[in-house]
């Protein structure tokens, strides 16, 4: 028998567990698939927008993996001395060795990329991370950061997270009522102040970053109106000639489709004065060729983003003009990427923010560390789509697997969960994690709505304890 720990239960750790019951080769497998949360599913439950129903749904397909009789769901354990935070107890990844024939790490990357601009630690200054984990429920945040009681609010980024956070904060707040969107966060969404949501890249859209589908989104938010402005776009030598430029590859099809979507709010023409001039409640408007330089202060809180107008510089870069402009906000949000966060125990990269690997074998000094492995954000840097973590996966368990008859000849515990309880920790087991849906479904029937998400550590553990007879 192989027995495989898997740490983190977002899609690349699921994806990992599929792939090692799915393979043939050591067809006598044992998967425990850990998590420092007591709830499963990584940012599919944390990091997708609530409005976002479909691709929610993916639960649905990583819930059979892990209802698999091979799998065992293990909550609240968290790996590495930083990972304890909140209700969880921690093990070192030496110690989890030793219970385990291999164990593969998929921690994703959780730290948000800093502007490294004066005036961003002002109060008002924020990751779109935090703001995501606050509207998603995540237990590390709180109920309280966001008031929402800014006027004008930048978004600073244009890839998919950009367009979400815009998205929420542009979105009625009687929208999200059908969602799992936490109590706290929906009555700050209903009395929010914002009117004006500024989407603001130093590049051109052709190089922006976000899917056809979330920008048209956008577009369809009633209530809400999109602004671009023609000139901003012109500057764009793609935009200039949809077709290509003479010598150059085409352009890929998702940026044509952007750029379409872009050329149809421009043909409709710049709005002038408040949103409300415009017979709207709201208006987002996405800005390109501007570089952050500086964060504003009033009253020592933020008041604006000081940018630096950039233009094309010939070379697929950017360069500055000299010009500057200055937007009001009393919220900033930056979503300017996602970077890895070093496992202590585990070796770590800090110039690519992932773990040294060859082929998903983690390397120590250069070398195959045995029974070792990695797999997504942290094995390749945040890149790709949701989908992108199947053949990530598939890669690292073919290393796993070419491994399999040494790792075997390690000694694993017999019963991992019992000698994890003997160091003092307490796991979550799978009938604890059905115990959180039945609370969330319970309160938000009290709230008549659909489930609602508990947004705290101490609900969660006391909602799993309820359905797991060993207590959490």
């Amino acid at each position: 028998m192989l027995s495989v720990a898997v740490v983190g239960s977002g899609p690349s750790g699921v994806y990992t567990a599929q792939a090692l019951l799915q393979q043939s080769l050591v067809p006598d497998v044992r998967v425990h698939v850990l998590d420092r949360l007591p709830t499963p599913y990584g940012l599919v439950r944390y990091g997708v927008a609530p409005d976002h129903e479909k691709i929610k749904s993916l639960q649905n397909s990583l819930r059979t993996v892990l209802e698999d009789e091979r799998v065992t769901f293990v909550g609240n354990v968290g790996v590495g001395g930083a990972s304890g935070a909140g209700g969880a107890g921690v093990v070192s990844p030496a110690r989890l060795a030793e219970l385990y024939h291999a164990v593969v790490y998929c921690v994703g990357a959780s730290a948000d990329r800093p502007l490294a601009v004066p005036g961003e630690s002002l109060p008002g200054s924020y990751s779109a991370t935090r703001f995501v984990s606050w509207y998603s429920a995540h237990p590390d945040i709180g109920a309280d950061p966001f008031a929402l009681d800014a006027r004008s609010a930048v978004v600073i980024g244009v890839g998919n997270v950009a367009v979400d956070v815009a998205r929420i904060l542009a979105r009625g707040a009687g929208e999200l009522r059908t969602t799992d969107v936490p109590r706290a966060a929906l009555s700050a969404l209903e009395a929010s102040r914002v009117r004006d949501v500024h989407i603001v890249g130093r590049r051109g859209p052709s190089q922006a970053r976000f899917t056809t589908k979330e920008l048209r989104e956008l577009g369809a938010l009633p209530g809400a109106r999109v602004v671009v402005d023609p000139a901003e776009l012109a500057l764009d030598p793609a935009y200039a000639a949809p077709d290509g430029l003479p010598g150059s590859p085409p352009l890929p099809a998702v940026v044509r489709r952007n750029l379409a979507v872009l050329r149809g709010w421009s043909a409709d023409g710049a709005a002038e004065g408040p949103p409300s001039a415009a017979g709207t409640a709201r208006r987002i408007r996405l800005r390109f060729f501007l570089r952050p330089v500086e964060l504003l202060e009033r009253a020592g809180r933020v008041a604006g983003v000081r940018f630096a107008r950039t233009a094309p510089d010939g070379a697929g870069g950017v360069r500055d003009t000299g010009g500057y402009e200055d937007i009001e906000a009393q919220l900033v949000l930056r979503a300017v990427g996602y970077r890895g966060v070093e496992l202590p125990g585990l070796p770590f990269d800090p110039a690519r923010g992932t773990v040294p690997h060859v082929a998903g074998r983690v390397l120590r000094e250069g070398v195959p560390s045995p029974g070792e492995y990695v797999a997504g954000w942290i094995k390749r840097g945040p890149t790709g789509v949701i989908g992108s973590n199947r053949s990530c996966a598939k890669e690292t368990v073919a290393s796993l697997l070419e491994d399999a008859a040494a790792l075997t000849r390690r000694t694993a515990a017999d019963d991992p969960l019992a000698v994890l309880r003997l160091w003092g920790l307490r796991p979550v087991e799978w009938a604890g994690w059905l115990s959180i849906e039945r609370a969330e479904a319970e309160l938000g029937r009290s709230l008549g709505r659909g489930p609602v998400k508990i947004p705290d550590w101490p609900g969660l553990l006391a909602a799993a304890r309820n359905g797991d007879s060993r207590g959490a």
